[in-house]
């Protein structure tokens, strides 16, 4: 998203540009989405979801995004919804497929499969989805290897934070953070990371693979990001969500979550005598889950017009950095992974021309 951003962005500002993608289509991660950026509507509300990110950042994206959602309309992205159905943020439901397209058409010269590009050219901008697909940087600074299911494209394996750190670039912090969702412990494919979604943990007893209750319910943020970057650091990464009537009963922004429960795959979905553990009375079902990790939180450091910074805070000459390469934003919590990837590549396009 972040590459074809900035290089839709460049050409219009005169540049030649060659976007070099890793994989067999463009679109990375983002076409798997549910095609929605948005910012939080107050920003004292984004301050407080993300506290340790870093202010600049947030503010840019935060400011920006309304306007380069206009641009990306503009392009003709088609867009299916003009709100996002959430009261507490504003943007737009594209359609991933349709945006893809939009972007890719007006992109320029598009390299598919690429093993990528040194970076010596005259301007580098690396946007390559973070590191959630690199089992090796995940077992590092994240959980140990194996354990998170794979929710975004296979192709963010840390590609763009290696070559700014051979640069020398520094890291923002915070590796360990990254936001996915508790998927059903159970096949799926990548046309279901969005409708598979357990999300209603704030309605279920939380307990790991031994009946622990490591989460209490009350203490869920509304994205359930900290819930499932917990069930990450259980045994296996995995839980199980005890539910009983009441919480069945539950209204979701998605229908009850009964609804969900039912939507589940059967190999997920446990009858109390099937669990090893006893559990609480009255407890109908329960849904084993598995962390999935989509994208990481932490990456290289930036400043305002996305250039790479060096340990000595300095910007290293010709390397920007766009998207979730990009770490800091949403350290402490969540905030939209697409909204950033706009914004900060056309902050990279513009800081790259200017």
């Amino acid at each position: 998203m972040a590459g074809l951003v900035a290089a839709v962005r460049l050409r219009e500002l005169g540049h030649e540009v060659v976007v070099h993608e890793k994989g067999t289509r463009a679109g990375g991660s983002m076409l798997l989405s549910s095609g929605v950026p948005w910012r939080h509507r107050d920003w004292e509300a984004f301050r407080q979801e993300c506290p340790d990110g870093d202010e600049r950042l947030q503010r840019l994206i935060w400011e920006r995004l309304d306007s380069a959602l206009d641009w990306l309309q503009a392009l003709g992205a088609p867009v299916v919804e003009a709100t996002t159905g959430n009261p507490l943020t504003v943007g737009r439901r594209f359609d991933p497929q349709g945006l893809t397209r939009t972007l890719a058409a007006r992109a320029g010269e598009l390299v598919l499969e690429s093993d990528g590009c040194a970076v010596d050219a005259d301007a580098t901008i690396l946007c390559t989805g973070g590191f959630a697909a690199s089992a090796e940087l995940v077992a590092r600074w994240i959980a140990p290897a194996g354990q998170l299911r794979l929710r975004t494209a296979p192709w963010s394996t840390g590609d763009g934070l290696a070559a700014a750190l051979a640069r020398g670039a520094a890291t923002s912090g915070r590796l360990a953070e990254f936001y996915g969702r508790n998927m059903p412990d159970a096949p799926w494919g990548e046309d279901e990371l969005v409708a598979l979604s357990q999300l209603y943990a704030a309605h279920a007893r939380i307990v790991d693979a031994q009946g622990e209750e490591f989460f209490r319910a009350e203490d869920v943020s509304w994205s359930e990001t900290n819930v499932v970057q917990a069930t990450a650091r259980r045994p296996g990464a995995k839980a199980y969500y005890l539910l009983d009537a009441d919480a069945l009963a539950k209204s979701t922004r998605y229908g009850t979550v009964g609804d969900a429960v039912a939507a589940a795959p059967a190999d997920a979905r446990l009858a109390p005598e099937q669990l090893p553990f006893a559990v609480p009375p009255g407890t109908l079902v329960a849904v084993r889950v598995v962390a999935s990790i989509t994208y990481t939180l932490g990456g290289i450091a930036v400043d305002e017009r996305a250039r790479v910074l060096g340990e000595d805070g300095r910007p290293i000459e010709g390397i920007y950095a766009a998207g979730v390469d990009v770490g800091g934003v949403a350290s402490g919590g969540y905030a939209s992974g697409l909204a950033q990837a706009i914004v900060l590549g056309l902050a990279a396009a513009d800081g790259l021309a200017g």
